[in-house]
Parts: structure tokens; sequence; C-alpha cells
């Protein structure tokens, strides 16, 4: 019966190492594609309702902020992006406070005009306040742009 249970634990044992080595990878990971951001352009498709032009152009001035204080010790490639809002809705749900956006973006080369990286996310906020919303969902946005392009975050002003 002893010698039944150390071979069990024996065998467990061997098991977890093996299932420990076996997450090692001897390659690195490949470095994520990393640009020079110097512009944004933020655009939305039509739809009913339409967009609010207070969304548009905080999305704007946000963005465009982080690529101003966002500084590269090394070449990149130089890239402009087109941010495209293809889906936006407000006062969702039971109560009426979910508000989303589907987002596309589009880093176009400066020099050729040919695209090289493309991103699409969704983001969602909760607020019954529609001037809360566009301000949230700006911010959201935003921070998702700026992490996608490693792009830093200006300082707050009051």
């Amino acid at each position: 019966m002893m010698l039944l249970r150390s071979g069990a634990v024996l065998a467990l044992a061997g098991c977890l190492a093996l299932a420990a080595c076996s997450s090692w990878s001897l390659t690195p990971k490949p470095s994520t594609p990393a640009y020079d951001v110097r512009s944004a352009t933020v655009v939305a498709d039509q739809s009913v309702p339409p967009v609010s032009p207070k969304l548009l152009s905080a999305i704007s001035e946000r963005v465009n902020a982080a690529i101003a204080v966002t500084t590269r010790d090394t070449p990149l490639p130089k890239v402009a992006l087109t941010i495209r809002l293809t889906d936006v809705r407000k006062g969702r749900s039971f109560n009426k406070d979910r508000n989303a956006a589907k987002i596309n973006v589009d880093a176009a080369a400066l020099d050729t005009g040919a695209v090289v990286a493309m991103a699409s996310f969704e983001t969602s906020n909760f607020t019954p306040d529609p001037t809360a919303a566009d301000d949230l969902m700006a911010e959201d946005i935003a921070a998702r742009i700026r992490s996608i392009f490693v792009l830093k975050a200006p300082p707050l002003v009051n």
C-alpha cells in the first residue's frame, strides 16, 4: 500500500515537472512593431443618431496631445493615424446608462500612404449623463490608442 502511494506521488511530481518545463520557450517573443506617430485624424461613419462632434474633437485633442509629448530615441517609421468610430451607442441597457463604441484605427506610412498597421477595439462605460459619456468615451479611446501605439499620456491641465 505504501509503495503504491509513493509511486503515485513520484508520478505526479514528474508530471508537474514536465508541465513546468513545457511552458519555457527557447525563442524570444517577437517585438511588437513600433511607429513614430506624427498626427491623428478622427472620423465617424454615418449613423443614426449621428456621432457627437464633441466626442470626435475630444478624442482628437487627447490623442494629438499624447503625440505631442511623445519622443523617440531611435528612428522609427513615421505614420499618421486615422481613427474611425464605426458604431457609437449611448443610453443603452435597462437603466439607460451603458454607452459603447467600436473603433478601427489605421496607421498609414507618411512617405507612401500605405497602411502599415491596423487595430480594432470596443469600449464601453456606464453613466446616465450624455456629457460625461462623451468625456469618458473619449478618454477610454485615447487611452487604448496610447497603449497600442506606445504614446505618453499628456500632463493634466487644470
